[in-house]
């Protein structure tokens, strides 16, 4: 009997986040745990049923598509942001989104499950790398007597991630945004998202530790 070469796969839910661009989107969940994100499911899906039990769990695994990467080629070869973007690896011993399945795995917390609501249940989580109307295949309980892996070894991401600001913001900046968005925001600064190469801004000085101090006002699309 031959192997199948094509599996089909069902949209559960969409994410609800501050992104509207991939810019600024934490290179990985975690990195900024005070960002917010609303989990709704798909009518099909809207079974209360199906989340029992959820609420006694910290945090999930939400599998999900890149669905802004998506394209019929792949490379083996891709660029880490955290090598510089300079170092070449094979595409599976990284989390690039340019792979053979553009599929992503992210663990976020779960703030709160809202069985009843106008759109059906609704999760709440935080801590989420996913941009806003991110479709979302699975959603599975994260378990740290099989998940945690302490002496797990990381390879070349082991290295420091030498690029992290401190982010000076001038409060009538901050004041114009909501105060449950603040803390995310300069989070996503600090997490330097621009590209990986690149010259000091304009209005920003070098400090070698840790990292670019940015006193000058920034525009973003949070």
């Amino acid at each position: 009997m031959s192997e199948p070469s094509t599996v089909t796969m069902h949209i559960i839910a969409h994410i609800h986040t501050d992104f509207a661009t991939k810019f600024g989107i934490p290179r990985q969940s975690g990195l900024v745990p005070a960002l917010q994100g609303r989990i709704v499911f798909t009518p099909e899906c809207r079974v209360p049923e199906a989340l029992r039990g959820l609420e006694g769990f910290s945090h999930i695994w939400l599998i999900w598509q890149f669905s802004q990467t998506v394209r019929e080629d792949w490379s083996p070869t891709v660029r880490p942001p955290r090598l510089g973007g300079n170092t070449r690896m094979g595409v599976f011993a990284t989390r690039s989104p340019f792979r053979p399945n553009a599929i992503g795995l992210s663990c976020v917390r779960l703030e709160g499950v809202e069985p009843d609501t106008p759109e059906g249940p609704v999760l709440h989580v935080s801590g989420a790398d996913l941009m806003d109307g991110t479709p979302i295949f699975d959603i599975k309980p994260y378990l740290p007597y099989a998940d945690c892996q302490p002496d797990a070894v990381w390879g070349f991401a082991a290295r420091p991630w030498e690029r992290e600001l401190t982010v000076d913001c001038p409060p009538e900046l901050l004041e114009q945004l909501p105060p449950e968005k603040r803390e995310g925001l300069l989070g996503v600064l600090a997490q330097d998202p621009g590209p990986p190469i690149r010259r000091t801004p304009p209005g920003c000085t070098a400090s070698p530790s840790p990292g670019w101090r940015c006193a000058s006002p920034c525009r973003t699309g949070f």
